[in-house]
């Protein structure tokens, strides 16, 4: 290993022991408080959320809708790889945060348009960083890593865990299918408060840029761990 290599598997080692750590007083005080929230949410709200994923996973399955120009990285390294890959969250995250305001400022009919929009954003963003780390987002089971990549980002730490031991062991046996149901309902567990303050008059842009700045900050994190651990296991 080079000195960035050591690095990396550093902050890999670091960001592992964060995934694994328990959940504080204030973070299970905060679930229950959500569980709570959820009841108050809105029918059509929950459906459009439930929709905007499902369809999100078809098209992930079907590799049809987030495929762009390859870029030949073979020749590069981890470090090179991964500046390139910095430069690529930040491009999406200003997106989005672009679209969190616009949303937000816009009222309750045009606010609710940002659940599909920011899952299309998050998504381009997972492929890019698999074909940047070398990887082929054509075939089948690299669009299962990038939906459990997705799935660990915005998961209970329950769920967390046990997608980190299936990131672990990629590669060596079965490649595992995704649960969609579990999945949308881990995704919107997830984001569903902060999210809908977006959706409140006064609130919208603000808290709009604020969550789409964190949410597409946290899913890169996860994606460059996830396939650093593929990279760096051996």
């Amino acid at each position: 290993m080079n000195e960035y290599e050591q690095r990396a598997l550093a902050e890999l080692v670091t960001w592992k022991k964060k995934m694994t750590k328990k959940s504080g007083k204030f973070e299970r005080m905060s679930k229950k408080a959500q569980t709570k929230v959820n009841g108050f949410i809105p029918d059509r709200v929950h459906k459009m959320i439930a929709d905007s994923i499902k369809s999100m996973i078809e098209a992930v399955l079907s590799g049809s809708k987030y495929m762009s120009k390859e870029k030949n990285v073979m020749l590069l390294s981890l470090q090179q790889k991964e500046e390139w890959i910095t430069e690529t969250v930040a491009a999406h995250r200003k997106t989005a945060i672009i679209e969190g305001v616009g949303t937000g400022a816009a009222g309750l009919l045009i606010g609710l348009a940002d659940f599909p929009l920011l899952l299309s954003i998050k998504m381009k963003l997972l492929f890019e960083i698999s074909r940047l780390y070398g990887f082929d987002p054509n075939k089948y089971e690299e669009r299962l890593f990038i939906l459990h990549i997705f799935q660990m980002a915005f998961s209970s730490e329950q769920k967390r865990l046990e997608i980190l031991h299936v990131i672990e062991e990629w590669g060596l046996g079965d490649v595992p299918e995704i649960n969609w149901q579990e999945l949308q309902q881990e995704y919107r567990d997830h984001i569903d408060v902060i999210k809908m303050f977006q959706l409140v008059p006064g609130l919208g842009a603000a808290v709009g840029a604020y969550a789409n700045h964190h949410l597409l900050e946290q899913l890169g994190e996860t994606a460059v761990n996830c396939y650093r651990i593929r990279l760096l296991k051996d």
